[in-house]
């Protein structure tokens, strides 16, 4: 690749994770699943490294990222730095320093997958992408956690 191609293809990887805080946000899972490849998965971690959740293929992601919205969710992303390695030209990796923030009701079910009425949290996104047919997805998408503050 060269220079011009590899700046274009990490400025797409950028509005591609842009994409997916703004969906998240507004609540749209099914969207947000289709910037996954149909078998990626998305797992976001505790702060002391252990699994909080592992979802495979846009199904599950769209339905288990949408558990935690609905009537009367704020939910708030942001994405700060980035680190991306374009490793050729169907696949990549990338790195994004994160903050979010979600608002459940008071009456919302606290369950062991939820166990909050309300979260700040900061972290990284660890991403994987591979482009297929000319648009990039995410294959692999891992939240690693630096704090997590949990109001119940």
């Amino acid at each position: 690749m060269d220079a011009v191609e590899r700046l274009s293809t990490i400025e797409g990887l950028r509005r591609l994770m842009a994409r997916y805080v703004r969906y998240a946000d507004h609540q749209r899972w099914q969207d947000l699943a289709g910037l996954f490849t149909p078998d990626g998965t998305f797992t976001p971690l505790k702060p002391d490294g252990s699994v909080w959740l592992c979802m495979q293929g846009r199904e599950e992601i769209a339905a288990t990222v949408g558990a935690a919205g609905g009537p009367g969710h704020v939910l708030v992303h942001h994405l700060f730095s980035d680190e991306i390695d374009v490793e050729s030209p169907t696949s990549a990796q990338g790195v994004w320093a994160m903050e979010d923030i979600i608002t459940r009701p008071e009456d919302a079910e606290v369950s062991e997958a939820f166990p909050f009425k309300g979260m700040h949290g900061f972290g990284h996104y660890h991403a994987r992408f591979v482009q297929v047919e000319g648009s990039w997805y995410i294959a692999e998408l891992k939240l690693t956690r630096l704090r997590l503050d949990l109001t119940s």
